[in-house]
């Protein structure tokens, strides 16, 4: 039997349980992950964050030292990034006292991320450099093909633009050209609102429609700086709502995104799982 200390929050509702491995020994299989995510017979979440070392993350070459977000989807598959999880991420690490703030370092298999504590309670996150593709790509819903911008925030996605969202049917996947996108994607589907606003519902690689996703709102801003200029963005998700500012260089790439919102840690305690799993 394995005893773990655990977690449980969620940054615009799009919940993760977060799994604190000072010293590299709790690695996650799959299994686990898929049961400590299942909303019935675990704990329930998005996905999962185990907190550790960079030193115990075999690909990362930073800082030994920093704190790492291992970032699991649901369905158990690694993933490179995580928006809203790394807010959420932060604020462990803060609430814990294992950073201080208010500026933060977090490693993530897309790079480091550097997250600042905000004086009104929300966290911004500095996603680096975000590649908008100048060649369109394909996804269909329910049989109705959409033309979509393929961004790529760390981690890829696909963003369409909708009359609306509230009627799209998003308990089936929908469909997307493998070729674009070998390692799967997230593809977001987008309703303009007014200026420099939008509202977005996800469907997400390893999970299925979440109430948020942090690297989504940051695509749909670039997809949409591309299609109507602009630089800020409010992004409003089913679970709230999401700044995004774009800093654009001069060759016209978007060398900096900058997401602030906020994030919460309300559950805390231990688990204990069985080696027979």
């Amino acid at each position: 039997m394995r005893s773990w200390r655990i977690a449980k929050g969620h940054g615009t509702e799009n919940d993760f349980v977060i799994v604190l491995d000072r010293h590299g020994m709790a690695n996650p299989t799959p299994e686990d992950v898929r049961m400590l995510c299942d909303r019935r017979a675990g704990l329930g979440g998005d996905g999962l964050l185990r907190v550790v070392r960079g030193a115990q993350i075999p690909e990362w070459d930073g800082d030994p030292h920093v704190w790492f977000m291992d970032y699991r989807n649901a369905d158990g598959s690694v993933s490179e990034m995580c928006g809203n999880g790394v807010r959420v991420f932060a604020r462990y690490l803060v609430d814990e006292g294992l950073a201080t703030g208010p500026e933060i370092p977090v490693g993530t298999r897309a790079g480091l991320k550097r997250v600042t504590m905000q004086r009104d309670g929300r966290i911004r996150v500095d996603m680096g450099r975000v590649v908008v593709d100048e060649e369109p790509t394909q996804v269909s819903l329910a049989g109705v093909p959409m033309t979509a911008t393929k961004v790529d925030v760390g981690n890829p996605h696909a963003v369409a633009f909708v009359e609306e969202v509230a009627g799209l049917n998003l308990t089936i996947a929908p469909e997307f050209d493998a070729t674009r996108f070998p390692e799967g994607v997230n593809v977001e589907f987008v309703e303009v609102v007014g200026p420099a606003h939008v509202r977005m519902r996800v469907f997400e690689r390893g999970v299925g429609e979440t109430r948020s996703c942090g690297t989504g709102t940051v695509a749909v801003a670039a997809a949409a700086q591309r299609a109507f200029g602009g630089n800020d963005w409010r992004v409003d998700v089913p679970g709230g709502t999401l700044h995004i500012e774009l800093q654009t260089a001069a060759d016209g790439v978007i060398g900096r995104a900058l997401m602030t919102g906020p994030a919460v840690v309300h559950i805390r305690g231990d688990v204990q799982l069985d080696d027979g799993r």
